[in-house]
């Protein structure tokens, strides 16, 4: 690992940087300045969700036409754009006149942040790795995890002292002054598969399908039935778990305290996943990656006691873990690397669709008299049956993709 990482640490560092701060189009950070940003437009907490689904929605709509950008140019070009319209979206966020104008900015947001930075590193890596794909994905995806648990204490210690508008203006001299100089420092010098000893065996190859031709694949559709269960999930479980310490007679700190165990978790299972993927294949690993997020949904609905949050908190970092580096490998060893931008925006726009949707319809199903713990027991379904799935399609895909190179 140490000897990989030395050999590739520029590119490998530059990756790990648009992961880190794509944080400023996070939930989690946005976040942030929700209570000034409803007293600001005397905004109620459904009115502001509202505004920040719709924006997140158009968002989605917006990544599959913007993103495929990155099979005509360089992923550091693309980075030169990208940055500083994020920049300006830090900047309307703080500032903005209107709610018009925020709902702009929470969709700028939401798209350049949480889509292209996380687009970036995760379609470039995916090109220029081949027999290392599932370690050079396991060693990028953890700057989500750092910006999580630096970030928030951050802004949080800017604001107490200079007010919550100042936190985002350090965010952008962030972004201008340290990510955009030191992405393109970084990666200005391309990086070919094989130049490094990276020719890898014959699971990490398939012909280059286009866009149209793997929206015509029904394989596509059922490997989307089940990466979308993680963003939706856990979406789900974080935005209500106020409803759920409350539902439950937790300590409002029990959640809280377990977050710095799960980011753990995830960046280990992380690199766990990365050797795994290496030397079996991402398309073997697939009947095996939702089952921890399977217990993990089931953990959240029956166990009631406090230290069930925290058997939670674990599966849900070894699900998180998994999940990252899999998906960050699994497309181009199904679908290739020449339209890997245009493929991997639209699987990208289904993913922040399926965040968009998950508070909304559980909310909606706890409105209704279905409380989130019924919920959480079908999500495990969901889980499970997604699993028996895969062990049918996985080996379809394993021998589709040798089938292609004969």
């Amino acid at each position: 690992m140490f000897s990989f990482l030395k050999t590739n640490a520029r590119w490998i560092a530059g990756g790990f940087l648009l992961t880190f701060f794509s944080s400023f189009g996070q939930t989690f950070f946005i976040g942030l300045s929700g209570e000034e940003l409803r007293a600001k437009f005397s905004l109620s907490d459904g009115e502001f969700g509202l505004t920040y689904m719709v924006a997140t929605l158009a968002s989605a709509l917006t990544l599959p036409f913007i993103g495929r950008i990155l099979d005509r140019m360089p992923g550091r070009n693309v980075a030169w754009f990208v940055i500083p319209c994020l920049s300006a979206a830090c900047l309307l966020i703080a500032f903005a006149p209107s709610i018009a104008v925020m709902v702009l900015a929470l969709y700028l947001l939401r798209l350049f942040g949480q889509g292209m930075m996380t687009h970036i590193a995760l379609t470039e890596t995916g090109r220029w790795f081949a027999a290392n794909r599932g370690r050079a994905t396991s060693l990028v995806v953890p700057g989500h995890q750092a910006g999580e648990a630096l970030l928030p204490i951050s802004f949080a210690l800017i604001a107490s002292a200079a007010g919550w508008q100042a936190a985002w203006i350090v965010a952008i001299a962030a972004l201008m002054m340290l990510a955009l100089p030191l992405i393109h420092v970084l990666w200005r010098v391309e990086r070919v598969p094989g130049e490094t000893a990276d020719k890898g065996p014959a699971h990490h190859t398939a012909r280059d399908w286009t866009r149209s031709e793997v929206l015509r694949d029904p394989y596509f559709y059922a490997l989307l039935s089940c990466v979308l269960a993680p963003p939706f999930i856990g979406t789900t479980i974080f935005f209500h778990q106020d409803y759920l310490v409350e539902l439950r007679g937790y300590s409002p700190l029990a959640f809280a305290a377990a977050f710095p165990l799960k980011a753990v978790t995830t960046v280990l299972f992380a690199l766990v996943c990365g050797q795994l993927v290496d030397r079996f294949g991402a398309p073997r690993l697939l009947p095996l990656f939702l089952l921890p997020l399977a217990v993990a949904s089931a953990a959240a609905a029956y166990l009631s006691s406090a230290w069930g949050v925290y058997v939670f908190m674990i599966l849900i970092g070894v699900s998180y873990g998994f999940t990252s580096t899999l998906l960050g490998a699994l497309w181009p060893e199904v679908y290739g690397v020449k339209h890997l931008g245009a493929i991997r925006a639209v699987i990208v726009a289904a993913m922040v669709f399926s965040t968009a949707l998950g508070p909304g319809l559980t909310g909606a199903l706890i409105d209704a008299g279905i409380d989130l713990p019924t919920q959480l027991v079908w999500m495990s379904v969901w889980c499970l049956g997604a699993c028996i799935l895969m062990a049918v399609v996985s080996p379809r895909l394993v021998a589709r993709a040798a089938a292609s190179h004969r």
